[in-house]
């Protein structure tokens, strides 16, 4: 099969995009391995006409993709950004705060702040025990605080 992988390769780069085409060579891959003993003795274009079905398959499936998005756009607009709770809408003191943090410390405070999970859901997402996640959540809160104040007496001192 490793004969066929770089025309396949190439076929499909012609066809599609990059990384549509490596999606499609996988398929395409796959269904020649569960096909092994149908393969006739020259591959390559039976090879070429597999890759062509799978492509037209992930071309179809990319269509009804965004007839679906335009119909759930048409259905349930997307909210306003203003009203989106994310870093870009975050102030730039918050933002600026958050970036001085140890990078598990502001994920930690975006999972709780921005995602609304409790303590019990964050720890499932960072794999680890409830009592854990709300230790480290306190934690990760009071050096946050800690921040904005030294950014609030820094500003302050500033001030005439």
């Amino acid at each position: 099969m490793a004969p066929l992988i770089e025309p396949l390769r190439r076929y499909l780069a012609r066809r599609t995009d990059a990384a549509t085409a490596e999606d499609v060579l996988a398929e395409t891959l796959l269904v020649c391995w569960r096909r092994l003993e149908e393969i006739p003795a020259e591959p390559l274009p039976w090879a070429y006409g597999v890759a062509r079905n799978c492509l037209a398959n992930a071309e179809r499936s990319r269509y009804r993709h965004e007839r679906l998005l335009g119909r759930i756009a048409r259905l349930d607009p997307p909210r306003p950004q203003a009203v989106m709770a994310n870093e870009t809408d975050a102030s730039p003191m918050v933002s600026a705060a958050l970036n001085q943090l140890r990078q598990q410390d502001a994920e930690l405070l975006r999972l709780w702040a921005w995602e609304e999970l409790a303590p019990a859901e964050i720890a499932e997402v960072l794999a680890i025990s409830v009592n854990a996640a709300t230790v480290r959540l306190h934690r990760a809160r009071e050096k946050l605080k800690s921040v904005m104040e030294s950014r609030d007496a820094r500003t302050e001192r500033r001030q005439p």
